[in-house]
């Protein structure tokens, strides 16, 4: 079963490389001490380290160690970002791809593009960046695409997901190719947004010229905001329409989700539809959006409520272990449970947090 390529009718649950710089760590210092700004005991340096641990015992897939190792990033954690690159390149194919379990997609390795590039700067390590170019090579020659140059998110047919904004969009971006990465971002909006609803449906068949799965579920649109906040990050300055294009659009994705809240902050599944169950990410994927929108100004301040409200409806949610859970969860996301991706986000979450004044 391909993941996420259906609706969630589960019923409701009543529990519910223009990169960072990295951190500096003082030695003998936990790797988050140095993005964090805190001391060793912080409840936020905590919450990331259970995180990680979590998540580095997890089995991943091509775009589950890539967004870790994105996290890894947000951290400054280079030496658990360096190796998590290592071993997406024991997984390379011949085509490019990196991280592959099985198949894989054409276009989810590029989940980890930046961090990869990130630790081949890093370390100067040549197989590192062989690695690197070839990825590139993949993302703009070699994956499926429509006649616009649209990439596809499956090899067994023309779709494009709502997933794929926080795919190789930020990847492009932050190695340079900032108008292809805009251009990938217009082509997934054309065809998936609602602007009546300001949400992402999920699937467009490309092929039908058709929505597949026009559902407007939750994780989809938390990837989309989060992608978009990270290609904002990597456009120049002087691309300053871009830039607010990028801005309003992840604006009204967050609009669109907010409107959709649950009481204890959360959301549903598939974000209107109060059937579906009661589900984790979004929220974390949002504040990231939003701390990352505020700390670079082109979300107001007020807006910081927000994401501190679903911060603390998240955090909530973590066990003793530091699985997150409630998270649409992993193999076939169509239930809560954990999965890497909701790992990751918390510690994206908390790290973006930690880069704003007076943080809890």
């Amino acid at each position: 079963m391909n993941r996420r390529s259906f609706l969630r009718t589960i019923p409701a649950l009543t529990a519910p490389l223009a990169i960072l710089p990295e951190a500096v760590a003082h030695k003998g210092s936990s790797p988050v001490q140095g993005i964090l700004k805190e001391g060793p005991q912080s409840e936020r340096a905590r919450r990331i380290e259970k995180a990680t641990i979590a998540a580095l015992a997890m089995q991943r897939r091509d775009w589950e160690q890539g967004i870790l190792a994105q996290a890894m990033v947000e951290t400054g954690d280079r030496r658990r970002a360096i190796l998590l690159t290592k071993a997406a390149i024991v997984q390379k194919t011949p085509d490019g791809r990196l991280g592959v379990v099985n198949s894989g997609g054409p276009t989810d390795p590029a989940m980890g593009g930046c961090a990869y590039a990130k630790a081949g700067e890093w370390t100067g390590d040549a197989e590192i960046r062989q690695a690197v170019d070839g990825l590139v090579n993949w993302i703009r020659k070699g994956a499926p695409r429509n006649a616009e140059g649209i990439l596809y998110h499956v090899f067994n047919a023309p779709e494009m997901w709502s997933d794929g904004i926080n795919g190789a969009p930020p990847f492009l971006a932050a190695m340079g190719f900032h108008d292809e990465a805009l251009a990938q971002i217009e082509g997934y909006r054309k065809r998936l947004w609602n602007p009546a609803k300001k949400l992402l449906a999920h699937i467009w068949d490309d092929g039908g010229q058709v929505l597949k799965d026009g559902a407007f579920w939750g994780g989809g649109n938390g990837w989309a905001a989060a992608g978009l906040a990270r290609v904002w990050r990597s456009l120049p300055a002087e691309r300053q329409r871009e830039r607010e294009r990028l801005a309003d659009f992840g604006r009204e994705i967050v609009d669109g989700c907010l409107r959709h809240q649950r009481p204890d902050g959360l959301f549903h599944d598939v974000v209107d539809q109060p059937a579906t169950f009661v589900e984790t990410n979004l929220a974390q994927m949002l504040s990231f959006t939003v701390y990352e929108g505020v700390a670079a100004g082109w979300l107001p301040i007020t807006y910081r409520a927000h994401a501190d409200r679903m911060r603390t409806a998240a955090r909530l949610m973590m066990d003793g272990d530091g699985f997150v859970q409630g998270a649409c969860g992993a193999p076939n996301f169509d239930r809560p449970g954990v999965s890497t991706e909701a790992q990751a986000f918390c510690i994206m979450m908390e790290a973006s947090a930690g880069r704003l004044p007076t943080a809890g």
